[in-house]
């Protein structure tokens, strides 16, 4: 029996924080619902400060073939209270979250929720799955902010094969541009995905999650208004105990006891 379909889980372990896809007997299709339930997700993890990184998964139990996600259920653009800009406001939401986050892809992607891979920070992926792309193929002209974010991520030749030919790419295509952390196979994955959250969790908050803001600005374009904000970062972070303890463990040669001062 395939799992029961359900809305988005929300889990929270000490500093990191997982959300699940979990509508695998419909290959993790989104539907309005899941979108919004991510968005209140999002909104719970960035008013925790103890939380640190969050992963985005997938439920593929019972699958033939891992889907992460099928992307947004089709049968949601002939609603009436369809927004068609609304699915943009959650990978743009995820890519502003103030935690770092990792899309543990454990399968393969398509349509917009390939757009939440590329608006995480870090990604692992699993071998011999695929992304797709097929927007065109539909009729439809991609928002804008997902299409800066192909372009900034995989460059505009590998991203105008994603779009005009909407055929799929192997992740491993994706991999040789940078995309992933690591590409596993299934034993593999969970161990290679526990050592990334070891590494992050050792990071100086305050640092990762200013950079973390100065880097995405930088990729949106800089201007004088980035340039202010990324000095009053640098500032901010000089001047915290994080970076006084992080000389001091450097100097003692221990690991460093960061806190959020």
């Amino acid at each position: 029996m395939s799992p029961a379909p359900s809305l988005p889980l929300l889990t929270v372990d000490h500093a990191v924080a997982t959300i699940t896809l979990n509508r695998p007997a419909h290959r993790n299709r989104l539907e309005d619902a899941d979108l919004h339930a991510l968005l209140d997700h999002f909104e719970r993890i960035n008013q925790d400060t103890r939380i640190r990184v969050l992963v985005l998964q997938a439920n593929t139990q019972g699958q033939k073939r891992p889907v992460f996600s099928a992307g947004y259920h089709v049968g949601g653009f002939d609603g009436e209270a369809h927004d068609p800009a609304f699915f943009q406001k959650i990978p743009d939401a995820l890519a502003a979250l103030r935690p770092l986050t990792v899309c543990a892809l454990n399968g393969s992607v398509y349509g917009g929720a390939t757009d939440l891979l590329m608006a995480c920070d870090l990604r692992i992926g699993l071998k011999a799955c695929e992304l797709r792309m097929p927007a065109v193929a539909l009729g439809l002209h991609y928002y804008p902010s997902g299409l800066q974010r192909y372009v900034a991520l995989l460059g505009l030749a590998l991203t105008q094969r994603a779009f005009l030919t909407a055929r799929a790419l192997p992740l491993e295509t994706l991999a040789q541009q940078g995309l992933f952390e690591a590409l596993c196979d299934a034993d593999d994955f969970d161990s290679t995905l526990q050592s990334l959250l070891k590494d992050l969790r050792q990071l100086a908050p305050l640092a990762a999650e200013t950079t973390k803001a100065s880097l995405r600005g930088l990729a949106q374009g800089p201007n004088e208004r980035w340039l202010t904000e990324v000095r009053a970062r640098e500032t901010l972070t000089s001047q915290s105990a994080d970076f006084a303890e992080g000389r001091q463990a450097f100097l003692e040669k221990r690991p460093p006891q960061f806190n959020r001062k």
